[in-house]
This record gives structure tokens, sequence and C-alpha cells, in this order.
């Protein structure tokens, strides 16, 4: 490993090894690369601490726990040199305009299926898995009052106790392709072919359907002028630390920093 160093004073790899604990990567190298950056921005704004004579009292992190003395100076640092704007009503507005699908309430189906369970690495086992659950669907369009009385009698999920009721689905809660196929069902259809999945092959049926409906934006507006100024913030002090690095000599690692605009 290269020597790390900031303004000629080495870090310790030691410390190093130490820090990489906290930050995961897909390799040691990764670990200790990311490690060794945020020990030198450490250094970075410890060594600006004490050149502006930061002081600092005692301060406590969001869960109440006291910052060790030096992290709270870094506090004070930042909070004296960097400033951010707050996001007005009308920024507040602008982005909500521009993201409403982001604030959007989730469409949910009830629905209803029919598992006939089937590893999709067995051929013969999936095919007659597709072969009963077409067969299920055919006497269902003759008959669908059926559908909890062939649930209880044959499907592989626990479901099936409750007459194959899974309950409201709204996105991401099931398998892609089972969310694909429900989601565009009208209330009280059937789903015409099996819905293929790892599981095996479903009989889908959806329920009452609940669209999805965007929230208002008195209602979210809080939220998204604490998402600005949090962003705002974020790139602002990647703004100075890109400052702090340009006037201090860095040895052995590369700094990832930002140093475009403020406001985008």
């Amino acid at each position: 490993m290269r020597t790390v160093s900031v303004n000629g004073i080495e870090i310790p790899p030691a410390a190093i090894a130490a820090e990489a604990q906290h930050h995961p990567a897909a390799d040691a190298a990764g670990a200790w690369k990311a490690a060794a950056a945020a020990l030198v921005v450490r250094q970075l704004l410890l060594a600006e601490v004490r050149r502006l004579g930061i002081s600092a009292p005692p301060m406590t992190d969001a869960s109440g726990r006291r910052l060790a003395e030096e992290d709270a100076l870094i506090e004070a640092l930042l909070e004296q040199e960097v400033r951010t704007p707050t996001a007005d009503a009308a920024t507040c507005r602008r982005y909500y305009e521009i993201h409403q699908a982001r604030f959007a309430s989730p469409t949910l189906v009830e629905a209803a299926h029919i598992l006939y369970a089937a590893p999709r690495d067995d051929a013969a086992r999936y095919a007659r898995a597709l072969a009963d659950a077409s067969d299920a669907i055919a006497e269902l369009r003759q008959r669908p009052e059926r559908f909890a009385e062939l649930a209880a009698r044959h499907s592989a999920c626990p479901s099936a106790k409750q007459g194959g009721s899974l309950g409201q689905i709204g996105p991401g809660q099931t398998v892609a392709e089972f969310e694909q196929a429900l989601l565009a069902l009208e209330s009280g259809q059937l789903c015409p072919e099996p819905v293929q999945t790892r599981f095996g092959a479903h009989v889908v049926q959806a329920g009452r359907r609940v669209e999805g409906q965007v929230l208002p934006f008195e209602a979210v507006a809080d939220r998204i002028a604490a998402y600005l100024e949090e962003a705002s913030w974020r790139r602002a002090v990647s703004q100075y630390l890109a400052i702090l690095a340009s006037r201090a000599q860095v040895e052995g690692v590369t700094l990832a920093v930002a140093d475009g605009p403020l406001v985008q």
C-alpha cells in the first residue's frame, strides 16, 4: 500500500485498516482506499479547525449521543464556513411539479391466486403445473364462484386457507411477473393465462382496485424542502472539501469530491 499523507504528515496504515471496517466495498483494496480518503478528509478539516482557531461546546448527534471532541470541532467548522440557502416555496413547488410521480400513493389491488407449484428447472413438472393452471382458468370462466374452492383444494400457497386471498397488493410486494399481470387486470377480472413465476404457475384474479393518487403539494412541501436543503448542503460541503484539498499536499490517495454548481 502507498504511504498516505496530508501536508507531509503520514496517516498510519494501522489507522486506515481500523477505519476500513466502516467502509464496505467489493474487496479489501476498495475498502482501504475509501478509508484512506475518509481519514484524509478528516485531517483536512481538523487542519482548518486549527488554522481558524475554531472552538466548540459539547454537542450531541441525532440520537442524543455526545460527539467526540474532534467531531464536535468539525461540526462547528462546517456550520461556520458552509452556507446554503433555504428552499423557498417557489423552489419546492417547481420540484413538485417536475417530480409529481414521486409523490403519488401506490395503486393497490386486492388479489387472489391459485398456485400450482413447480421449480423452473424441472421442465416436466413446470409444464404440468401450467396445464393444471390452464384447466382451472377454463373451469373458472364457466363457474367463477368456484375460485375459493379450487384454491383451498389445489393451491400450494398458505393463502389457500383464505380461498386464495392475498389481500391488497401494491408495487414491490410480490415478484415482478405476478405484479405486472395483477396490475393490468380490472376489478373482478380473471387473468386469461397462467402467470409464470419461479414458484410455479398462478391463476390470478383481481378484486377491488384503489388507484394511486398524487398527494397535494401542501402534504409534501416540508419533505421537499428538507430534501432540497440536504442536497444543497451536501453539494456545498463537497465543494468546500475540494477547496481545502486544492490548498493541501495530499499523497497516496485521490479524493473524489465534486466541484460542480451549488444549485442545479
